[in-house]
């Protein structure tokens, strides 16, 4: 593996967080300080959300899955029994999971989508989620007619941004954040697919499975990055390998000297390979390392950290200001997210009484740390949006 090979890993993304860390521990950092002290709080506040939640501690993974069920409804369980063979089912939902997911960047705080069948209006993640559902089941990613439940090379290819605005019900009283980056994603997943099996998204489940009925979760995201990966902005590349969700910090030192300063994250793929799991699991394989991956760099989770006080702001009027994703201060919080993740979650399961085995990562955050970040949001802020303004094409939030 080169060093820009290892920059497209977990192990990287984990290694240069716990970087960042150390840096903000040691108050070196630009826009943030670190109070550890904060995080027995903080993960108390979390359990209190995971107890009232889910009092069975019944808690699924974190994934797109969510987003599908409303009101105790299960939108893919309407659809799911459509298809007789397992493996098809497989791949439709990888289809809709790929797809969903590259339309779940940052909404923005005035969009909403209203849906007459569920007589609901959603907003953000849940709103996201069913207006691609509503559009995947209406064939809109098909390129077969009386076949809509797919996704396909050659369609994908074709949308314009008019096809997500009107599928989003965008309008001037209803705009969206990064129509024109969604559209752009997917047209660039659209060719990235064509030469997978059956030249549709849900062929990434084909090449899961070649190697027998057990799938290791970073397999999942190597996979991602290396037949998707190609669908993201090139940003920043290395030995001639687009690093996609990778930015610069001057303060990382990293293993390699040729990739000191680079700050990988990954975030969207790793969300994804994180909705990949249930398929898999339904089509009858095992998938192992699930604490594999990393917890989630986003605005929910980074927003727990900064509204429980374990981040703070050096300047707090940056808060407000127009905050880049290659800004210093985007990329320490969001490192500085990850690695607190991974210390706040044995304290969550401490004092849950549970075993990493039974209580992974993507537990921890479904429970969890997402949605208390989301209260925290609701009470602190008018629109319940982040604590810190970022300023996104809808590629990477």
């Amino acid at each position: 593996m080169t060093p820009a090979q290892a920059l497209l890993t977990p192990a990287a993304v984990r290694a240069r967080a716990a970087e960042m860390l150390r840096l903000g521990l040691d108050g070196q950092l630009a826009a943030f300080t670190v109070n550890r002290d904060r995080l027995p709080a903080t993960a108390a506040r979390v359990v209190e959300t995971i107890r009232r939640n889910y009092p069975t501690l019944d808690i699924p993974f974190h994934a797109r899955w969510r987003h599908f069920t409303f009101g105790g409804h299960d939108l893919w369980s309407d659809i799911a029994p459509t298809f007789g063979d397992p493996a098809e089912r497989a791949r439709a939902a990888f289809d809709l999971a790929i797809v969903s997911v590259l339309l779940d960047a940052g909404a923005g705080m005035a969009w909403r989508f209203s849906d007459p069948g569920l007589g609901l209006v959603s907003s953000r993640s849940e709103g996201l989620a069913l207006a691609s559902f509503r559009m995947f089941e209406s064939g809109a990613f098909s390129a077969y007619h009386g076949k809509p439940l797919r996704a396909d090379a050659a369609r994908l290819c074709l949308l314009e941004p008019r096809d997500i605005a009107a599928g989003f019900q965008v309008s001037e009283t209803n705009p969206l954040v990064g129509v024109e980056g969604r559209a752009g994603l997917l047209n660039a997943l659209g060719r990235a697919v064509a030469a997978l099996p059956g030249g549709r998204p849900g062929g990434l489940f084909d090449i899961l499975v070649r190697q027998g009925k057990e799938v290791a979760a970073p397999t999942i995201l190597a996979a991602v990055l290396e037949y998707l990966g190609p669908i993201w902005p090139s940003r920043i590349v290395l030995e001639g390998l687009p690093l996609g969700d990778t930015w610069r910090h001057p303060l990382i030192a990293g293993g390699d000297p040729s990739t000191a300063g680079l700050v990988p994250f990954h975030k969207l793929s790793q969300w994804l390979s994180y909705s990949l799991i249930e398929p898999l699991q339904a089509a009858g394989c095992r998938v192992t390392e699930v604490d594999g991956l990393t917890g989630l760099p986003e605005y929910r989770n980074g927003g727990l950290f900064v509204d429980m006080g374990v981040l703070v702001l050096r300047d707090p009027s940056m808060a407000s200001a127009a905050n880049t994703v290659d800004s210093l201060l985007v990329v320490e919080w969001r490192a500085l997210t990850v690695a607190l993740l991974d210390e706040i979650a044995p304290l969550v399961r401490a004092e849950l009484g549970l075993s990493a085995e039974v209580f992974p990562l993507a537990r921890v955050l479904e429970g969890g740390t997402w949605a208390t970040g989301r209260e925290l949001a609701a009470a602190a802020r008018a629109d319940g949006g982040s604590p810190i303004r970022i300023v996104s094409d809808g590629t990477v939030f």
